[in-house]
């Protein structure tokens, strides 16, 4: 029975399920992870097979997985991001000091700064599209880049290691 006379609702939208559910395991568990045992117990009694929960887990895992390498990989982007701008405030400052030292006036390096500006105001702009299809095109190629160098170096250490021993 709800205090206050609150009246529960005859119908419930998955995500208030899903919500209602996640507190109520939370309020039951007192530490902040539970383990096996007790994941499958809680499946069981809501009715969920084994079998259908290691499929929705399996594909939980694979988002998940998922997820933590398109981070990794906006992390690269804002880092090469970060030193392009780095290398264009330098270059753009050199070349501004250049012409003013040269003829006491801002003449032909505002063509340079104005050009390097758009360009890197387009790397601005591609480095947050994260749906565009280059963005996807480009997370493909990071993301096998670093399989084959993980790959290498794993098959590199097994071969020194059998090598010094």
């Amino acid at each position: 029975m709800l205090s206050n006379n609150i009246l529960p609702p005859t119908h419930y939208h998955k995500t208030e399920v899903q919500e209602i559910l996640h507190l109520a395991i939370v309020s039951k568990t007192k530490s902040e992870e539970i383990s096996r045992e007790e994941f499958l117990e809680i499946a069981l009694e809501l009715g969920i097979s084994i079998k259908s929960l290691e499929i929705v887990e399996q594909n939980w895992l694979s988002t998940k997985k998922y997820k933590e390498k398109k981070q990794e990989f906006d992390k690269y982007l804002q880092k090469r991001l970060k030193h392009k701008i780095i290398k264009f405030l330098i270059i753009n400052s050199f070349c501004v000091i250049l012409n003013f030292l040269a003829v006491h006036t801002l003449s032909w390096s505002l063509y340079v700064l104005t050009i390097s500006g758009l360009i890197i105001t387009l790397d601005i702009f591609k480095t947050f599209q994260s749906e565009s299809e280059s963005y996807q095109k480009e997370f493909q190629k990071w993301s096998l880049t670093n399989e084959i160098k993980t790959k290498i170096s794993g098959f590199w250490s097994r071969l020194t290691r059998r090598i010094l021993s």
